[in-house]
């Protein structure tokens, strides 16, 4: 049986050439444990991707996202929890504050040209090139017991 969709964010905070990651590496239990990935997490009630994106960001690294860019979004379904998820991706191109120790992992800012060597989810190795695509885009992406099948991508005109 199902349970009810999550909705989350996927922020990718650039900074000339580098590209700040999160290496989820302090939560017990958690999906990504292990993995490098962009900060976000869960909505709160009625926020907007917008607003989840930016309290995130906040929550897991201390600055403040004043340019948040909507690229696309992905559906994992099943992805965890017996959910689907339905993922809002960002890029933040304008950020003030001071970076701060994350309550999820350690932070580091990646060269672009080694983010796909860093222990990535297999679909995010497929979707992270996007990301410098003029197009927004809407994919789907499976994993079965945390292994990835398949994905499908469509890609429209900004």
């Amino acid at each position: 049986m199902r349970n009810p969709p999550i909705l989350a964010t996927l922020c990718y905070i650039k900074r000339g050439d580098r590209t700040l990651m999160l290496h989820r590496n302090k939560k017990e239990n958690d999906v990504h444990k292990g993995k490098w990935n962009g900060l976000g997490g869960k909505f709160l009630p009625g926020e907007t991707p917008e607003d989840c994106a930016a309290r995130e960001v906040f929550e897991e690294s201390g600055l403040r996202a004043e340019r948040l860019d909507l690229c696309g979004v992905i559906t994992f379904p099943l992805f965890s929890h017996d959910s689907d998820w339905y993922v809002f991706v960002f890029i933040v191109t304008a950020f003030g504050g001071e970076l701060a120790e994350s309550p999820e992992g350690e932070l580091a800012w990646i060269p672009d040209r080694d983010l796909l060597d860093l222990n990535l989810w297999e679909g995010d190795r497929i979707f992270l090139p996007w990301l410098a695509r003029p197009e927004f885009f809407s994919a789907r992406f499976i994993y079965e017991k945390g292994q990835f099948v398949s994905h499908s991508v469509r890609f429209y005109p900004r």
